[in-house]
């Protein structure tokens, strides 16, 4: 009785660690996007990595001109050209930048590249090519192997896109790509042009539609994609989604220095042991430290706990 007493006592205290530690790491993610906003309209960008403020900066504006090229009756990979109008440019920017969920993607994606280049660095994990990528292309099954190909021509292209600054417009998920063309429409820009974008848009073609259909084609499979040094980050955000069915930017942003309370939560919660898991935050942030006790939290339990954001 005393044993189970104390067992009880310990469980719970491991859990007020960790619903603290949720709460801190979910309200410095919440301030994200309106500090981004506020930097982003001003000249005060000491506050935020000076390399997340350029890329979402220059993403934003990567946006805005191809949407004016769009509007004008050209191929948006043209982007705005010299015709471009700078005054129309910078209005349309700043139309974009105003809304939080794309600055959120642009953010996730600006982050999602510096990680990836930082685990390079440090670890010598390949941001395009990494050894679960190699497999699957080297599959057996033809199926699996040409989207293994067609992934790893979008992650290229999505890592050389990251160092130019630009995000292409069918790279967008469905919600923010009739979002944002919607504002430029606004802008009276032509809709039998912006109708053809809108015939041409796949989301299943787009770098993360891809990588959720390559994760989906695992199977079971997909607990490979949960080691970082084997799968490379794009793989491993994409499986610790599809495992935990949480949205991928939030495992993105899990994969941040000071975020590793919620990556371990979502790591136990996709099933990996304690010791995976301090395998995992010893490549993504060598401060974070598994509470004692850490062990006893179940994956069912670790799920609850992201689910309500640690406030249970």
């Amino acid at each position: 009785m005393g044993e189970k007493t104390m067992d009880l006592a310990a469980d719970h205290a491991v859990e007020a660690i960790l619903r603290e530690e949720l709460v801190r790491e979910a309200r410095a993610l919440a301030a994200v996007a309106p500090v981004l906003r506020h930097l982003l309209g001003t000249e005060a960008q000491s506050l935020l990595s000076d390399a997340i403020l350029a890329r979402v900066r220059g993403m934003m504006g990567d946006l805005a001109s191809q949407l004016l090229a769009i509007g004008a009756g050209r191929d948006p990979a043209t982007r705005g050209g010299a015709a471009a109008d700078p005054a129309a440019l910078d209005a349309l920017a700043a139309r974009l930048m105003a809304d939080e969920g794309l600055l959120a993607f642009c953010h996730a994606a600006a982050t999602e590249g510096l990680i990836a280049q930082r685990l390079h660095q440090r670890h010598a994990i390949d941001p395009v090519l990494s050894p679960l990528l190699q497999e699957l292309i080297a599959s057996e099954d033809p199926a699996i192997a040409a989207l293994a190909m067609t992934t790893l021509a979008a992650q290229s292209r999505f890592v050389q896109g990251q160092r130019r600054m630009e995000l292409p417009l069918g790279e967008l998920p469905a919600e923010l790509f009739h979002r944002v063309t919607a504002m430029a429409r606004s802008e009276g820009e032509e809709t039998a042009a912006f109708s053809r974008a809108h015939a041409a848009y796949d989301e299943a073609a787009s770098r993360i539609g891809l990588l959720a259909r390559l994760v989906a084609a695992m199977r079971r499979g997909v607990l490979a994609g949960l080691g970082l040094e084997h799968a490379g980050l794009a793989l491993f955000s994409s499986a610790l989604a599809a495992a935990t069915r949480q949205p991928r930017s939030l495992c993105v942003l899990a994969c941040h220095e000071g975020q590793g309370m919620g990556l371990a939560l979502r790591l136990r919660a996709a099933g990996l042991s304690p010791a995976a898991i301090e395998r995992q935050l010893s490549l993504t942030d060598t401060a974070a430290r598994l509470p004692r006790a850490f062990a006893e939290v179940s994956s069912d339990r670790a799920a609850v706990l992201l689910a309500t954001g640690g406030r249970v």
